[in-house]
């Protein structure tokens, strides 16, 4: 399994079945998973708290923490498919529309090389 042979909806069917399994559904409701979410992206952001580039380098560089990453990240997903499966949110159209939103307030000839908010430019 990996990304480029399962589809969202094969991600989504199977951390379905393995919670289904598990019967934690009951406590899966859309506010339960949104703290999951927070939970396990501050997990991933502890990591590199107060790291400079180079340091952020070496995390990946070395297996060990680069695993705990990789953990943290798989945390993060299974939540949001989790969310996304139970309230029937299609991941893929959510983030297109998402980001043609992104791109009508950041216009690349108005914001390339610039990391400024869309008020500040």
């Amino acid at each position: 399994m990996d990304d480029q042979t399962k589809t969202l909806a094969e991600l989504k069917h199977f951390i379905r079945d393995f919670s289904a399994k598990r019967d934690w559904d009951q406590f899966h409701n859309a506010k339960d998973l949104s703290i999951g979410i927070s939970n396990e992206a501050n997990e991933l952001l502890q990591i590199f708290r107060f790291k400079n580039e180079n340091q952020v380098d070496a995390l990946f560089a070395d297996p060990k923490t680069r695993l705990e990453i990789q953990k943290e990240l798989a945390d993060v997903l299974s939540f949001t498919l989790l969310l996304a499966s139970r309230y029937d949110i299609d991941l893929s159209s959510s983030l297109i529309d998402k980001m043609e939103e992104v791109d009508k307030k950041y216009p690349v000839d108005k914001v390339k090389g610039i990391n400024l908010k869309y008020h500040e430019y």
